[in-house]
Order: structure tokens, then sequence, then C-alpha cells
């Protein structure tokens, strides 16, 4: 059964007077109940994004943490939260979108990306594993499992001992650290 939002509105309203007035233990639980809204809010704008959505709960968090001396009391409090997370997604899509623009066809770099040759081969097979021991473990094996053992995520997290949602966000981080790599060394 959903909250009305006029409850939602009472109860976060509430627990953010008492942690502004100093309640370390209140301040805390009312972070853990609007993580879950935010996360609500944010998976329903970038439902093809599940590993961005945490970041920007994250980033979002933060923001309300540094900006928790603007809220007025007299206002709602849902109204302030969400306004904060708004621009926060809003200034993901905008970084997004100037990031995708910097993305080359993979066409454009079909002949640099095949191999012509076993030495070729090999050379290639070496550099991407001295690339991947630069990164931390759990990104690494989530990688060599996924990408090149290919097995699902369901069976790398069994072998990782990670969470399905820890494989793909370590799949996802480590692939993003690996281009930025690559880009450095052309």
């Amino acid at each position: 059964m959903s909250e009305s939002l006029h409850t939602i509105e009472v109860k976060l309203h509430t627990l953010w007077q008492q942690a502004q007035q100093g309640d370390a233990a209140c301040y805390a639980h009312t972070l853990t109940e609007i993580s879950a809204y935010l996360r609500r809010f944010l998976n329903r704008r970038m439902p093809s994004q599940p590993s961005d959505v945490e970041d920007l709960v994250q980033e979002t968090l933060m923001a309300i943490h540094q900006k928790r001396h603007t809220y007025q009391s007299e206002q709602p409090f849902t109204a302030w939260m969400y306004a904060i997370a708004r621009y926060k997604w809003i200034d993901y899509l905008r970084s997004h979108g100037r990031r995708e623009a910097l993305h080359d066809d993979i066409d454009d770099w079909a002949d640099v990306l095949c191999a012509s040759g076993d030495t070729e081969a090999s050379d290639s097979q070496r550099d991407l594993g001295h690339m991947l021991t630069s990164l931390p473990d759990k990104q690494r094996l989530a990688i060599e499992h996924t990408k090149l053992q290919g097995l699902s995520i369901t069976e790398t997290a069994v072998l990782t001992g990670q969470s399905e949602a820890a494989v793909k966000v370590n799949v996802h981080r480590g692939l993003k650290t690996l281009i930025t790599q690559w880009r450095v060394r052309l």
C-alpha cells in the first residue's frame, strides 16, 4: 500500500525539523528515508540507467546536506527535496548528452580494433590483461567473468560473492575506467 503525499510530507517534514535541531540519529534516519524516495523518483526517470541512478541518489543526498540551511520550514519539504533531485537529474542529462557527443562510431575504429595477425592479437591480449590488472579486484573480476568468459550477471554474482547489482555497477565502472585509460594511451 502506497503512502499518500500528505503522509510522506508530514513524516519527512517532522523528521527534517528534528534533524535541523541537532538530532544526529534523526538526521541519519531522515537521509535513509529520503534516499528511498529519491531512488524511486530517479528510477522512473532513468529506467535504462540503473547504475547511474545510485550515483545520482548519492549526489542528491550530498546536495541536500550541503544546502540544508536553505530549507524554509514553512515550505513543503518534499517540494524542496524533489527540486534538488530534479536539478541533479537535469545536470546528469546535460553532461550525459555532451559525453555521448564525444563517443566515436565504432566503424571509424574498425582498422585499429581488429588484429590482422597472431602477433597483434597476442599484443592486444597482453595489453588488455595489463589494463585489467590496474582495476580494483571487484571490477576486474566482474569484467573478466561477464565480458571475457561470457557468464551471466547471476553466475558472476555467485562466483564473486557480490550482489547482482554490485556486479552490474562494477562492470560499468570498470569499463568506464578502461575506456579512459585506452583514450589516454592513444
